[in-house]
């Protein structure tokens, strides 16, 4: 490369630069050359989309089972919403820890550390004796999902340069998401029937030990995440930044079921002082860290602000559509957990077949229009739940609120993980799977601390119409994130293109 680009412009020599730039177009379809075979590439693969399955599969199946352990471990109706939120919450208070230690070690130690936790914490979560002890180690499972969300998205934003190549890897790692949770659905909902829900946490802890098994012998140990600068933890941002998110997240997730509500004491005292945290954490970051866990100079990024404000709406929606879809089936359809488990199915299926889609036309289609098509997605799935009558049919309403829900999720993590990951540089790719899955699980654990309020304050209208104002803020979300899509996001094909360090 010439440190005088105008040197071959008028020159009879012009096209020796275009002979000297690499081919972007071949780069982002070869395979990378860490990898000696495809086998090589392929379990490594294996490896780090099985994070993804997970995640899903301990964060959905859960729901499926919250009946049954209601009844079981004796759960007080003011503590249901736990056993789900705790998992979500920690993992929210502690994406961008885990982002800034992965930058700092590299992904193989982050990663398997997080795989070997989450297999330890998921035996102890199966031998639990009481709702206190499984809220604990749900918990900890989210510590352990922090760890390996991030650290995964790093290794596979390290590995893979723009291009289709990582188009389809990316599409395919979105699309691992829909089967995480279908077999969350169906081992949750096949335990329930034939065994005992602790089951459902043990079969997670041997899919866990699997993929630990697997990444510690096909993932790479070097040159992936080694920046070659010097990064340095931010310990005021992490001693911040817990407490902060919990305590806010806790005092709206907890004021639907506090005696008075938002009039309880503890539940005010607890929303100030996390707010107050919130400020201090912005004003920290901002102004008096030199390395903060959030570095302001990512949301000059076009579209970053207004894409990530967007998914926040938009994963809200999706959280409450599979946390209340699943209580309504089964309330108000008489579903069975099996019959969940299928007539869940459409959004496995159509979540594999949507992922290979979409890597083969990411880099040909405009991320807006593709981002638009997701938005209509959620607000569909939410608008059919809303409308669906008293003893609706199944495939009138759940089965195309099933497409739709699919449709939303796949086109959007997908879309939102390339993009991201390919505006940040190499030294950042571990705080681009933080912001990822921080904004997934802050607008999940949010916007149902929201719809646990919309559904307590309507209970007077009777338990149904209560779940439908339910759904009614699900479309209000999904139809706000389409608003902010359509006025700020643009976003163009996902083409070869050099990376951000190569562009410096």
């Amino acid at each position: 490369m010439t440190s005088d680009p105008q040197r071959h412009e008028g020159s009879v020599d012009g096209d020796e630069a275009p002979r000297n730039m690499p081919d972007l177009e071949k780069l982002g379809k070869e395979r990378p050359s860490i990898f000696s075979s495809v086998w090589s590439e392929m379990a490594f693969c294996f490896s780090v989309v099985m994070s993804q399955i997970l995640g899903e599969f301990f964060i959905t199946g859960s729901n499926v089972i919250t009946p049954t352990l209601v009844v079981e471990l004796d759960i007080p109706e003011a503590s249901t919403i736990w056993p789900a939120t705790a998992l979500s919450l920690a993992v929210t208070a502690t994406l961008l820890i885990f982002g800034r230690l992965t930058d700092m070690y590299g992904g193989y130690a982050v990663y398997n550390l997080g795989l070997i936790a989450l297999t330890v914490f998921s035996v102890l979560a199966g031998i639990s004796q009481s709702w206190l002890m499984l809220v604990i180690f749900r918990a900890f499972q989210g510590l352990s999902l922090a760890a390996c969300l991030p650290s995964g998205m790093m290794l596979l934003g390290s590995v893979y340069r723009p291009g289709p190549r990582k188009n389809l890897v990316f599409s395919i790692y979105g699309g691992c998401a829909a089967l995480g949770f279908f077999s969350g659905f169906f081992f949750s909902g096949l335990c329930s029937e034939l065994t005992t829900w602790r089951w459902y946490f043990f079969v997670g802890a041997i899919l866990s030990a699997i993929t630990s098994f697997s990444s510690l012998f096909s993932i790479p140990r070097h040159n992936l995440g080694e920046s070659g600068q010097s990064i340095n933890m931010d310990w005021a941002g992490c001693c911040l930044s817990i407490p902060a998110i919990s305590l806010f997240v806790f005092a709206i997730a907890d004021s639907a079921h506090a005696p008075q509500g938002w009039k309880t004491p503890y539940i005010i005292v607890l929303f100030i002082v996390g707010c107050l945290l919130l400020g201090l954490l912005i004003w920290v970051e901002g102004w008096k860290v030199k390395n903060p866990l959030l570095p302001g100079d990512i949301f000059h990024v076009n579209s970053m602000v207004p894409l990530i404000i967007a998914l926040l709406c938009l994963y809200g929606s999706l959280g409450i559509f599979l946390l209340y879809g699943v209580l309504y089936m089964s309330e108000f359809m008489g579903a069975t957990p099996l019959q969940i488990v299928a007539w869940t199915t459409p959004m496995a299926v159509g979540g594999l077949v949507l992922s290979i889609t979409g890597g083969l036309i990411l880099h040909k289609v405009s991320g807006t229009i593709l981002m638009i098509v997701s938005c209509l997605g959620y607000v569909g799935s939410g608008l059919l739940f809303a409308t669906i009558p008293l003893g609706g049919n199944y495939w009138a309403f759940i089965f195309p609120a099933m497409i739709c829900g699919t449709i939303g999720i796949d086109i959007s993590f997908n879309l939102a993980n390339v993009f991201i990951t390919t505006k940040l540089y190499q030294s950042r790719q571990g705080l681009s799977g933080a912001i990822i899955y921080c904004t997934m699980h802050m607008g999940i654990a949010v916007m149902l601390a929201f719809a646990d309020i919309v559904q307590t304050q309507t209970s007077h209208l009777g338990r149904q119409q209560s779940y439908k104002a339910v759904f009614w803020f699900e479309s209000g979300l999904a139809i706000l994130g389409l608003i902010l899509v359509l006025l700020f996001v643009r976003i163009d094909q996902a083409e070869s293109e050099l990376t951000e360090d190569e562009k410096i």
